[in-house]
């Protein structure tokens, strides 16, 4: 019986390990999106112009320059609060982790 119990923390212990592999993949992910919105605001902030062009979908929309900032700092705070949810998850998954290996540790010796 001890060895299927070990077995199932090595599989526990791998299965997080993969959670958390792709955790940091979308923290990431939103952490590069997240610098491309604060470019786009600095360019719309450079600009005189009145009006500038968004991408949706297929088509390109003329819309208003301080319409398109405060859509991107809404996406950027989402992606912000997207991060720390990924951030929370991280740490539970890390700690679990830390738990499993101890285990681990002690079943091996």
């Amino acid at each position: 019986m001890p060895e299927e119990s070990t077995e199932d923390l090595i599989s526990q212990f791998q299965s997080f390990q993969q959670q958390l592999q792709t955790i940091i993949i979308q923290k990431e992910s939103l952490k590069l999106q997240s610098i491309e919105i604060e470019r786009s605001v600095e360019e719309l902030n450079k600009t005189e112009q009145k009006t500038a062009y968004k991408i949706s979908g297929q088509i390109m929309i003329n819309k208003p320059v301080e319409e398109l900032k405060k859509e991107l700092e809404e996406t950027k705070e989402n992606i912000g609060l997207k991060v720390k949810s990924l951030e929370k998850t991280e740490e539970r998954i890390n700690n679990k982790l830390k738990e499993l290996q101890s285990k681990l540790k002690e079943r091996i010796k």
